[in-house]
């Protein structure tokens, strides 16, 4: 009998066990596939392009990664980067260098208000920041009354540290990996790491063991809202400007970075680490749709698709009772 039990249970132990490795298997069949497509596409010209493209996503990703873990759900990241680039835009001519840390410290309060309003009202992550997200919206309207912010001359010539390159290799890469790199010795050496991990796998039982669940999900949603700044700094340097709506299109390829890489959206599994993974797939999917000429705003279909059977493969069922 136990025999037989053991022989049942089989396939679903292989399937767990293969399961982590799926989203390097398929970012690795996508770089095979479109090499034999389009050979030049693999030429480490195209794939600065790539890794470039994928640096600004990451950064937003890392963000969400961190809150998805946990359970919950950052609906502001778009309207947070957005409103980021007005701002730091804004203050160059004047702060200059000063700018950058200021624009990601106000991304950070932002997250720490949208965290407040989650964890002490008990309203849905959801609902608290598709309002905190709509507020930035409104401001960055406000701002120019809805115009861009051009860099000045000034500003092109402090954002080369985000522009430059060294030795041909794009800084904004090597900003990513020092992020990603950190981001992955936060959640692996620190209490911060483990602690959402464990909130994100059991709330009840990680209050029964004494961890500050509100302070770690304050912290979380905090760290979302100035990776989301980062990523709008960083596009505004990318793209010389500031607009309210300059990451309107990367709300689901953000999403879909993070659940694609494996990260569960009922939280307790992932890491950064998969996230990187899910941000290259999601970024030459991209990439792959553009080459062949499909349209900007029909790639949304493709990033809504995936985000439906990533979360599909990915949800934990035996943690929602109901699902509404």
């Amino acid at each position: 009998m136990a025999k037989t039990d053991m022989v049942g249970m089989a396939p679903g132990a292989a399937l767990s066990r293969v399961r982590p490795f799926t989203p390097v298997l398929l970012l690795v069949l996508l770089l095979l596939g479109i090499g034999i497509v389009e050979p030049g596409f693999l030429r480490a010209k195209d794939l600065s392009v790539v890794l470039s493209d994928a640096s600004v996503l990451f950064v937003m990703a890392t963000g969400m990664t961190l809150v998805i873990m946990l359970g919950g759900i950052d609906l502001s990241v778009q309207a947070g980067a957005s409103f980021a680039s007005m701002v730091v835009a804004e203050l160059l001519p004047s702060l200059g260098y000063a700018a950058f840390p200021l624009t990601v410290l106000i991304g950070l309060a932002v997250g720490i208000c949208s965290g407040f309003v989650h964890v002490k009202l008990r309203i849905p992550s959801f609902i608290a920041t598709l309002a905190t997200g709509g507020i930035m919206t409104g401001l960055s309207l406000l701002m120019e009354e809805g115009r861009s912010v051009a860099l000045l001359d000034t500003g092109r010539h402090e954002v080369r540290w985000i522009t430059g390159s060294i030795f041909g290799f794009p800084n904004v890469i090597l900003i990513a990996a020092i992020l990603a790199a950190g981001g992955m010795f936060v959640q692996r050496y620190t209490r911060f790491g483990r602690y959402s991990a464990a909130i994100g796998a059991g709330e009840p039982a990680a209050h029964a063991a004494g961890i500050s669940v509100d302070r770690y999900k304050i912290m979380a949603f905090g760290l979302s809202g100035a990776c989301a700044a980062f990523g709008g700094v960083l596009l505004a340097a990318r793209l010389s400007s500031g607009s309210p709506d300059l990451a309107s299109q990367l709300l689901l390829p953000t999403i879909a970075a993070v659940v694609v890489g494996g990260t569960a959206i009922t939280g307790g599994i992932g890491n950064i680490g998969l996230t990187v993974v899910g941000t290259l797939i999601v970024s030459i999917v991209r990439i792959g749709m553009t080459f062949v000429g499909v349209d900007i705003f029909a790639q949304q279909i493709v990033f809504g698709g995936a985000l439906i059977l990533a979360v599909f493969v990915t949800i934990d069922r035996s943690k929602i009772a109901i699902i509404k």
